[in-house]
């Protein structure tokens, strides 16, 4: 897949480019709703004889438009959401630089600039999608913006168990740590990246060694509590068990979500090593505990939890 940037104005050279089918979307999640999207692209691309291909957008809009929830945190940072496109088997990427000069454009604009000047033949977007100043341009607008010079295909709301498949219905699943719906609405089980980092090294000392994963893209994280989770590093995959919160039960005022995992039956030194953490089930509340002994006894039935998730799914 060949991957191209553009900032506004788009200096693209146009002259030896191919026709093409684009789907368009901000795609966070990459989800099946999304998927719908960009695999129709690819289908009528074929059908058409020409390349098929993606244009997303970056920064997330919200953010430079410093809309009251903004969104921050997404479901996949760019290079994942690269490289779950990229999966789909698509030509071409294009990922526009959204700006504040860019969001100004008049849809007519965005139309003559960004679809007819990139030679895109047909269009395939969600109902949802809009364009141009204030998102003044729709779906539905989009036919009288054409100008006759490519034509469209708008996907209707992806449905899974009376669930509409959002990017927001995602995030509102993590917030309430339902982990275990979302691959229903995204394909996969949620999954982030990161590094193993040292960190207070208190869990050796009672038992339960922990990695602690520092992130180093802005995630949306899971609510805070434990989960049974897989862990893939040194190019394999374990089970544990993992803690996301503010560990009460040692600290009063931390700030900043901790992330730490306790794999089963693992001694490797992993400082410094990258991670892919997958998360299955949640398990229980973070919790404050009274004492060490009391925070043990939680862990044992926590990884017991955790291996029975992991059994029934097998």
């Amino acid at each position: 897949m060949e991957t191209i940037y553009i900032s506004h104005p788009p200096q693209t050279n146009t002259d030896t480019m191919s026709n093409k089918v684009m789907a368009f979307g901000y795609f966070d999640g990459v989800h099946l709703g999304h998927q719908k999207v960009i695999l129709t692209a690819k289908e009528i691309a074929g059908q058409k004889g020409m390349k098929s291909a993606v244009m997303t957008f970056h920064p997330h809009p919200s953010v430079v438009l410093r809309k009251e929830k903004a969104i921050h945190h997404v479901l996949t940072p760019l290079q994942e959401k690269i490289n779950a496109i990229e999966s789909l088997g698509i030509d071409e990427l294009y990922i526009v630089n959204f700006t504040e000069q860019f969001s100004q454009l008049l849809p007519q604009q965005f139309v003559d600039e960004y679809i007819i000047g990139l030679h895109v033949q047909h269009v395939v977007a969600g109902f949802d999608f809009s364009y141009g100043k204030m998102g003044k341009g729709t779906m539905e607008t989009l036919p009288f913006h054409s100008r006759g010079m490519f034509t469209q295909t708008v996907i209707d709301k992806v449905v899974v168990e009376n669930q509409k498949v959002s990017s927001t219905s995602i995030r509102e699943l993590l917030n309430n740590g339902q982990v275990d719906e979302i691959a229903g609405l995204l394909g996969r089980y949620y999954r982030i990246t990161g590094e193993v980092v040292h960190g207070e090294k208190r869990g050796s000392t009672i038992g339960f060694p922990t990695a602690n994963i520092q992130l180093k893209e802005p995630y949306h994280l899971p609510k805070t509590g434990v989960y049974a989770v897989e862990m893939e590093v040194l190019g394999q995959t374990f089970r544990g068990v993992c803690n996301i919160g503010y560990k009460p039960t040692f600290h009063q005022n931390l700030t900043e979500k901790s992330i730490e995992v306790h794999l089963f039956d693992f001694k490797e030194n992993i400082y410094g090593e990258n991670i892919e953490l997958v998360f299955h089930s949640r398990i229980r509340d973070e919790q404050k505990f009274n004492g060490i002994n009391e925070l043990v006894t939680r862990i044992h039935i926590d990884v017991k939890e955790a291996k029975e998730i992991f059994k029934v799914k097998l």
